[in-house]
């Protein structure tokens, strides 16, 4: 059966609150601004997750509320902690317990693991703009498409095709 995994980096957030920890950094104006044009161009592509696994922290939550208000049928969220500055082995086992029904799947989480984890799952087929792209940088609020044929836990690195990647600057 046919998979697709849609790679979303958080929104960018604020530095302005030095006594905030990392894990409870808010949203900055322009990541405030970036996340909902991500969630329109996901509904206007067609591409329509039924299952969201979003890391817990406070930056993520809140990128995922801007977003989801776009999607006609946003899944309900599953929040988690392990996503939280998950190596790209981490996030591969998130993937891996992904049920089966679900055929696209909406992972957002943060760099430099979701950046390494595009990557190396990115393999033959993959469209080479979009691998341009995803290797020169992965923006904050950046989308990256990849597909694949099998079960989640039989994804291996280097066995999906990279679609296409998505930047807030393309969409404003």
């Amino acid at each position: 059966m046919r998979k697709e995994l849609l790679l979303l980096r958080h929104a960018k957030s604020s530095w302005d609150n030095p006594q905030l920890q990392d894990y409870d950094r808010p949203l900055a104006p322009r990541g405030r601004q970036a996340a909902p044009l991500i969630g329109q161009a996901i509904e206007a592509r067609g591409w329509h997750p039924l299952m969201a696994l979003i890391s817990s922290s406070a930056r993520t939550r809140e990128t995922w509320q801007l977003v989801s208000a776009g999607l006609k049928h946003a899944p309900s969220p599953t929040f988690r902690d392990s996503l939280y500055e998950a190596s790209a082995e981490q996030l591969l086992a998130e993937v891996h317990r992904t049920p089966e029904i679900v055929s696209t799947l909406l992972l957002l989480g943060h760099n430099p693991g979701l950046e390494d984890f595009a990557t190396r799952l990115a393999g033959n087929g993959s469209d080479e703009t979009a691998i341009k792209q995803l290797r020169k940088k992965f923006p904050t609020a950046g989308l990256a498409r990849l597909e694949f044929t099998g079960r989640w836990d039989e994804l291996q690195f280097g066995g999906a095709r990279l679609l296409e990647c998505l930047r807030p600057k393309d969409l404003a």
